[in-house]
């Protein structure tokens, strides 16, 4: 059983200490990142820089906390993710969301590169076979994956695995086609169906990776295609469809994250997660929706397993919001699960089935 730190989202009185800000802060000092970063290591921060549009991404104090938490301890952080959107853009989304040098406290660079290209082949399981990780993350000689938790159209849950599974991997390969559409499906592709389609030009809108373009028709260029669904889930008649093995596709996520795990020395990750926002889709999309429900709080450890399974936890068994698209939901079915129409555990399960963990856990308070 793996001991969690626990911060509740609640704050009733008038106290900078009861403040979320305050909270983790504690909760860095009791976790002491020095058992985990030696002097002078380089500390990546893994995140989500997010996308324009969408807002609910972890803010930037709390990123800037870790970061002098880091070098309170001699460490030297960067914070980081992989390029999404083109690299260039992509820095720039993260500037206009507020995470910057300024902000934060220190570097923010992209782990994969400009171009997304830069990386190292690891070996990974049954599913991949060898995936390629971020050479930021890669040389890093810790890191602190701080995660924002939601949903995911695909997964059911984005936690600290799906961090790691999609953000811990480049965006492009050498060759220039997409590593993480191997995660999404390795053996079925985009499919158009002509009947269907009234070329309203939506898929090709909302796709970020130009792999879409329409004429007379929708052109699918499959090199680029990340396999991301967005585009299948903005067609209202159905004239986009991508067959895939949810559970293969989760259990993919699992063997990508381990593989990115696996690039470290034992004891030199942690994880933070942030059930706060929570809303049905990923940081990615082009808006951010209203969250499902109320503040949860953060929690910390360094078991990446047992704070998946926490935070889940905690998630499914929320009462939803009203106004929000779970508002008619029987939390008593799990939230997220009846939200998506996945399985939002498969992968955690997955993951402990590979021993990235353990799924049983101790919630310890620092209220």
């Amino acid at each position: 059983m793996k001991n969690l730190y626990f911060a509740s989202a609640r704050s009733e009185d008038f106290s900078y200490q009861t403040s979320m800000v305050a909270k983790l802060e504690n909760m860095l000092r009791k976790t002491d990142l020095s058992k985990y970063i030696d002097k002078d290591d380089y500390v990546a921060v893994k995140t989500h820089f997010g996308s324009e549009g969408g807002h609910r991404i972890v803010r930037p104090i709390f990123l800037r906390k870790v970061v002098e938490a880091i070098k309170a301890v001699g460490g030297k952080p960067f914070v980081t993710d992989t390029v999404r959107i083109e690299g260039l853009d992509y820095l720039e989304t993260a500037n206009i969301e507020g995470i910057n040098h300024l902000s934060v406290g220190c570097p923010v660079v992209l782990a994969d590169g400009v171009f997304g290209k830069n990386y190292l082949k690891v070996k990974a399981g049954k599913i991949l076979g060898e995936i390629s990780i971020a050479s930021g993350i890669y040389d890093a000689d810790a890191m602190i994956v701080v995660t924002h938790c939601k949903g995911h159209i695909q997964a059911g849950y984005g936690g600290a695995i799906k961090n790691l599974a999609m953000g811990a991997i480049p965006g492009h390969t050498r060759e220039g086609n997409s590593e993480r559409g191997r995660i999404h499906s390795i053996e079925t592709q985009l499919e158009w169906d002509e009947e269907k389609c009234e070329l309203c030009g939506d898929c090709v809108e909302i796709c970020d990776h130009d792999a879409l373009s329409m004429t007379d028709k929708i052109e699918i260029d499959h090199f680029k295609c990340h396999k991301c669904r967005r585009c299948v889930e903005v067609c209202e008649n159905e004239a986009l469809t991508l067959p895939i093995t949810e559970d293969e596709f989760q259990m993919a996520m699992a063997e990508a994250a381990k593989a990115a795990l696996n690039t470290f020395k034992p004891n030199k990750v942690v994880f933070i997660n942030f059930i706060m926002e929570v809303m049905p889709h990923c940081d990615c999309h082009p808006h951010s929706d209203v969250p499902v429900i109320n503040d949860q709080g953060i929690l910390m450890g360094d078991d990446i397993v047992a704070i998946d399974m926490a935070s889940l936890d905690l998630i499914e068994k929320s009462a939803p919001l009203p106004d929000s698209k779970a508002e008619k939901l029987d939390p008593k079915k799990g939230l997220l699960k009846e939200l998506t129409g996945r399985d939002p555990y498969v992968h955690v399960l997955h993951a402990e089935k590979l021993g990235m963990g353990k799924s049983k856990y101790k919630i310890l308070r620092i209220d």
